[in-house]
């Protein structure tokens, strides 16, 4: 909820209208997907977060919504995602992600969800950047082809209070002539 908070906040501080935006969210935990609408409500943000918490791989809350604009934090690294049960889910467009690592399930769930010219920004793990396992290469690979990442930045250890790792943040969009100038074949890169 903290993400579509703030997220309200900048729209605010940029002149722009809270009523002409539509929230949307899906959490798996029970207690986050309750503290995130307590979150929301508390300061009188409106949104849909689903009937209830639900995995995002098994029970898509939205599955004929597709969106503008993407935040995601998803959980870095996870092993436990039952990947098996996907193996060809019209979702993987750049390859069947590894089933010991959802990184690249998120990665392609979200670009999956983004309606044409639409942008997402996912925080992830910097080792998704560069692990070469079990097709992960092969993955970043068919996304750079396709020409879907906007933009990579690397950030150093110790931002959140959960994992000291550093992490990056993975700007993608299905398609770079959209919303300013045309950006196709560039991908930017900031450490």
């Amino acid at each position: 909820g903290g993400m579509f908070v703030q997220s309200e906040s900048f729209l605010k501080s940029h002149g722009g209208n809270k009523d002409n935006i539509s929230i949307y969210g899906q959490e798996s935990s029970f207690t986050t997907w309750r503290l995130a609408a307590m979150n929301l409500a508390i300061r009188g943000v409106s949104a849909n977060l689903g009937e209830t918490n639900a995995d995002t791989f098994a029970r898509d809350q939205f599955p004929d919504q597709k969106f503008d604009f993407i935040l995601a934090n998803p959980p870095f690294n996870i092993k436990k995602w039952n990947g098996e049960n996907y193996s060809n889910d019209v979702r993987w467009q750049f390859g069947r992600p590894p089933v010991g690592n959802a990184n690249y399930a998120w990665l392609q769930h979200i670009l999956w969800k983004l309606r044409p010219g639409g942008q997402a920004g996912v925080v992830l793990a910097n080792g998704s950047m560069s692990s070469n396992t079990s097709n992960e290469g092969n993955i970043r690979e068919e996304m750079i082809r396709k020409d879907v990442i906007e933009a990579m930045v690397a950030l150093p250890g110790k931002l959140f209070m959960n994992t000291p790792i550093p992490v990056c943040i993975w700007f993608l969009t299905n398609d770079k002539s959209q919303k300013g100038r045309d950006r196709k074949g560039e991908t930017l890169f900031i450490d």
